[in-house]
């Protein structure tokens, strides 16, 4: 396909993270973009800022006249949109170019020098990590979250060299042609696409064999790459890692060398495996170590990963996109090792009937580890409801004293209610808008009374 050919493209879903992000390199390269979303979001105004035409419904006559009857029209959709999409429907039926997100970011990179990151966890924020990193050498980074550097999904460079967010989420990442690619993490997760552990699994083998130059993996994955690890012996190994001053200090050995005291800002043990991770990937691609160092020490961190809301001596709301066991014990241990003696609330939105149902005793345990928990429905998604799944039934299944269930409308007051001096609000759905008013309303009263 010769993207230069091509003026006018056509998104369904284009309030998608993933999605935003290619639309907007698409707007920044000159070209015609409008698109469909279910509803309007942050993301959707800014793109309509740009002068993106956006629209809510499914109906065709929504769509601009100079997208359905020009068949150059590039169509671009998400999976998470129903297949009996109107829209979606209509262009396949009249033979237009039609490829999913994933399939235009291959061709987007195909003819650049490739670095991907992949992982069910920490792939967003190692790949933010990287494209900051990567700035400097004019990358071009297509990003699943909103890197507060840049306050964008999209660091624009040149298109020689780009670094992507490798989804596993239906297979998307195999259509990617990684130079330098990365691993992550292999927990279970969209069960609800892969049936079973072992299909997951088999996903990444395919992805990890993609890589034509070098494959980069935390360590004890069954993944043959350089392996990298904290305070454990690793081919890229952070040492003598230590909290000073509210950030990170540590030391990297790297195959061939070795660098110290780099400082970085992000909480968590599991922030500093992913920037040892992206310092592998841009080492080998070949950064200088102190070029890494430096901008690690500037680098802000990814909007809805451990962001702080309110940061005062009495109180701290964190908002968070954790929506997995794994990374909400992630979470909950940032938060013991920040605030080792406050009492701490979690606010969790389970996403998804099958998730919550194919790890449920897991969601129980990791969030029994909090002080108070707080549970909202589910948010659905792209599903329909499954017969006794539901955030009642993960309540029951918690061993713990301070739990309840609650309703959006009720949250400031569950808190303001909360002996807590620190609460989290967690999950991958609207909640991520919810916290906003949430914060809004807290800043007029408890903040005050503090």
């Amino acid at each position: 396909m010769k993207l230069n050919s091509i003026h006018t493209i056509y998104f369904l879903g284009i309030g998608g993270i993933g999605m935003s992000a290619i639309a907007r390199y698409f707007i920044a390269n000159g070209k015609q973009v409008s698109g469909y979303d279910k509803t309007a979001s942050p993301i959707t105004k800014d793109l309509e800022k740009l002068g993106v035409v956006v629209h809510f419904d499914e109906a065709l006559a929504s769509i601009p006249i100079s997208y359905l009857n020009n068949k150059k029209t590039l169509v671009v959709y998400t999976p998470a949109i129903s297949k009996d999409n109107t829209a979606l429907t209509y262009f396949i039926d009249n033979n237009f170019t039609v490829l999913k997100r994933a399939e235009i970011l291959g061709e987007i990179t195909k003819t650049t020098f490739c670095l991907a990151v992949a992982g069910t966890h920490g792939k967003t924020t190692t790949s933010s990590i990287l494209g900051h990193i990567m700035a400097q050498e004019k990358a071009t980074s297509f990003l699943g979250g909103i890197a507060e550097n840049y306050n964008s999904n999209l660091i624009l460079g040149e298109d020689k060299v780009s670094v992507v967010e490798a989804d596993e989420f239906d297979r998307s990442f195999l259509k990617l042609n990684p130079d330098i690619a990365c691993v992550t993490s292999m927990d279970d997760d969209h069960l609800d696409i892969y049936g079973e552990s072992e299909a997951l699994k088999e996903s990444f083998i395919a992805f990890a064999n993609k890589v034509s130059n070098t494959l980069v993996v935390a360590k004890g994955l069954p993944l043959k790459g350089l392996t990298y690890a904290v305070e454990e012996a690793a081919d890229y190994e952070a040492f003598n890692v230590k909290i000073e001053k509210g950030k990170y200090v540590f030391d990297v050995k790297t195959p061939t060398s070795q660098i110290q005291n780099i400082q970085f800002h992000l909480p968590g043990k599991h922030n500093v495996m992913n920037a040892l991770a992206a310092l592998a990937m841009a080492d080998v691609y070949g950064v200088s170590l102190e070029k890494i160092k430096n901008s690690l020490a500037t680098f802000k961190g990814v909007r809805r990963r451990f962001s702080y809301k309110i940061k005062t001596d009495d109180f701290v709301l964190i908002d968070d996109y954790a929506h997995h066991p794994t990374e909400i014990n992630a979470v909950e241990n940032a938060v013991r090792e920040m605030y080792p003696n406050k009492k701490v609330m979690v606010v969790f939105q389970p996403h998804l009937f099958s998730r919550t149902q194919d790890f449920i005793d897991d969601f129980a345990t990791a969030l029994s580890k909090f002080d108070e928990v707080v549970l909202l429905d589910i948010y659905p998604a792209r599903e329909q409801p499954i017969k006794g799944v539901s955030s009642n039934w993960l309540l029951q299944r918690m061993d713990h004293q301070h739990k309840k269930l609650s309703q959006k409308e009720n949250i400031v007051k569950d808190i303001k209610n909360s002996r807590a001096e620190v609460v989290v609000m967690l999950g991958a759905g609207d909640i991520g808008v919810l916290i906003n008013e949430v914060t809004q309303e807290l800043l007029k009263t408890k903040v005050n009374e503090v």
